[in-house]
């Protein structure tokens, strides 16, 4: 699908909209109407665009910034709030759903793995790519010597 210019400008501002405060989207009527479309064109456009709808593309955002508040050792209520959900029922529901484990099961199993929240950031390097080019004792602790 090839998207005029313009209309693509307006694509994309929306999108970064939603980036840059997923906690705090606007809603599809403020986006339809930044952008200089109707509601439903704005949504089958965006959905075309990008290959998910605003909706999708907000709870996709919030559950990966829940998902470094996890890494890092946030408990699941905070993580739930600072991703923007009023709720821990819905929270939690949507992120077994999206995820395939619960919030606490995904923070034990990363924890398991890296052991230090410096070290979240590897949870999403593919692990083939950081067993063939990260040094042999990464994430272990560093022995210093007695001065």
């Amino acid at each position: 699908m090839v998207l005029h210019p313009a209309t693509l400008r307006r694509l994309l501002r929306a999108r970064d909209r939603l980036r840059d405060a997923p906690a705090d989207a606007p809603s599809l009527v403020e986006l339809a109407a930044d952008a200089h479309m109707s509601r439903e064109h704005f949504l089958r456009t965006f959905a075309r665009a990008f290959g998910r709808t605003p909706r999708d593309f907000v709870v996709e955002l919030r559950l990966e910034h829940a998902k470094r508040d996890l890494a890092k050792g946030a408990s699941v209520t905070e993580a739930c709030l600072t991703a923007g959900y009023a709720s821990l029922g819905t929270f939690s529901r949507t992120f077994a759903g999206r995820v395939g484990v619960s919030p606490r099961d995904w923070q034990r199993r990363v924890r398991t793995v890296l052991p230090s929240a410096e070290l979240w950031p590897a949870v999403w390097i593919p692990g083939c790519f950081l067993e063939h080019h990260a040094p042999v004792t990464f994430g272990e602790a560093t022995v210093r010597a007695a001065p």
